[in-house]
């Protein structure tokens, strides 16, 4: 706590010599901390690698797709356990590559996912395939794949599918053993085309000329798209028989020394997995009240980072065309420059309440306003920051207000976020989001903050100091 008292006083320092709205967003900011204080715990057990995909790197099943913005499922045990969420059915309302809910399902616990992204939905498809669907002639085949390079036989092949922004993403030969296997899947049934589809989607950035990177796609210098940018070189780029072979065994040598049609030990109780398409802003008001027993995610931050650009090359494999990526984009919480506002109140009139509170989160407000008034002055890096900002804010209360609705009398909800920081002012998306979280349902139980947050970025660092940003879980509880 003394760190962070320490890193709020360095705040209050830079904000009242640089601009007097500054200094009362950080008094704002500082007010609020100290009604959160006793809730806000520095808590060493949760690192980086816990919160985010790196843990899972280790993890059989959950180490096949590298899905960067995913957390660890480590942390969905350590939470459950911790809070004695053992039997009943869960609820992700950010499904990502479904970490939560492969990690219930395996402790028996019945899990919901929504996700917008059909790269999260095919992750999570092709797993549930291999673990109820799959027969040991299915299991023979894909062993076949990865021993003979059966596509490599084929005479068929299928042109790649691309968009603008992939265009010449691999080199001319790994392009071509590409559709040479896409060509040969469609020989296979539907179940090995979808696995055979899965890996392919688990090799596509390696195989490449990108690397994801934050909110854009990073192109090596070999690419030939880096004409006057700062040259970019990956380290060395597998040939594709070799990748996409290593990807199919581990495949099988991850689920062979469990069981040949389980992806969890046949001892442990399955729980089911239920998916919903599209975004949680549209299905969340079609679920019930009082059906679940926690919630466990972390949405979108509110960082800028576009997924519809760095999942590209996964979108476009899977046939998203430009005008379907835009509609994707739209469809995202706001957490993109792009994004416009939503008709929130048209989409569900019931978020009246929801929307009042955010309208009359003080902090949230002078944060708005300054941001405006710094779009005025064309002093911002990107005039759509204020709307992404205000879009964020808004659509997480209405969010947080299904979620109230949603969870069981006295449930948990556990929400990964980080804050932020634009134009000098730091945004605590932690205390904001926890003080609406408090008039629409919820009961704060603790905001544990990762013992290392994030520095300011370099072009902020002379301007605005090295205060750190918490990156936190927060526990808030349903009211009873």
């Amino acid at each position: 706590m003394a760190i962070l008292n320490q890193q709020i006083e360095i705040s209050d320092v830079f904000a009242s010599k640089k601009n007097p709205v500054l200094s009362e967003i950080s008094r704002l900011d500082k007010q609020l901390f100290q009604q959160f204080k006793g809730k806000i715990v520095v808590q060493p057990s949760f690192s980086r690698l816990m919160v985010s995909f790196q843990a899972n790197k280790a993890r059989p099943i959950f180490r096949w797709y590298k899905f960067k913005e995913a957390f660890s499922a480590s942390l969905v045990e350590h939470l459950f356990n911790k809070y004695s969420i053992h039997a009943g059915r869960i609820l992700d309302p950010f499904a990502g590559s479904g970490t939560a809910l492969f990690a219930a399902s395996g402790m028996g616990i019945d899990a919901d996912g929504v996700e917008l992204l059909p790269i999260g939905r095919e992750i999570i498809m092709a797993k549930q395939i291999l673990d109820t669907d799959f027969t040991p002639e299915d299991f023979e085949r894909l062993r076949e794949w990865s021993m003979l390079r059966v596509w490599e036989q084929s005479s068929m092949s299928v042109p790649l599918p691309a968009l603008r922004i992939t265009q010449g993403a691999y080199p001319e030969k790994t392009k071509k053993a590409i559709e040479k296997y896409i060509g040969a899947c469609q020989k296979e049934n539907n179940k090995v085309q979808s696995v055979l589809r899965f890996a392919l989607l688990c090799v596509l950035e390696s195989v490449s000329f990108t690397r994801k990177d934050g909110q854009y796609l990073r192109w090596d210098h070999r690419s030939g798209r880096t004409h006057g940018k700062k040259v970019f070189e990956k380290a060395e780029i597998p040939e594709f028989e070799q990748a996409i072979c290593e990807k199919i065994k581990e495949i099988l040598s991850d689920i062979s020394p469990v069981h040949k049609t389980s992806l969890f030990p046949v001892e442990k109780l399955q729980g089911q997995i239920r998916l919903y398409d599209g975004s949680c802003l549209q299905i969340l008001p079609r679920l019930p009240d009082n059906a679940y027993d926690a919630i466990m995610t972390s949405p979108p931050y509110c960082n800028r980072y576009d997924y519809t650009r760095t999942y590209a090359l996964e979108l476009a494999l899977l046939g998203i065309d430009e005008d379907e990526l835009l509609r994707l984009r739209q469809e995202m919480l706001s957490c993109t420059v792009e994004n416009r506002p939503k008709d929130l109140l048209r989409l569900n009139p019931r978020w009246k309440t929801a929307l009042a509170v955010a309208e009359e989160q003080e902090l949230l407000q002078v944060i708005l306003k300054y941001l405006e008034d710094k779009k005025a002055q064309g002093t911002l890096n990107n005039n759509g920051i204020p709307r992404m900002v205000r879009g964020y804010f808004y659509e997480m209360a209405c969010v947080i207000a299904e979620c109230a609705r949603v969870l069981k009398s006295n449930a948990p909800l556990f929400m990964i976020n980080d804050n932020v920081r634009y134009a000098g002012a730091s945004i605590s998306v932690d205390t904001i989001l926890s003080n609406i979280a408090e008039k629409l349902g919820f009961h704060v139980e603790h905001i544990f903050v990762l013992p290392s947050g994030k520095g300011n970025s370099s072009q902020q660092m002379g301007e605005h100091g090295r205060e750190a940003l918490r990156k936190c879980i927060y526990v808030w509880r349903k009211s009873q």
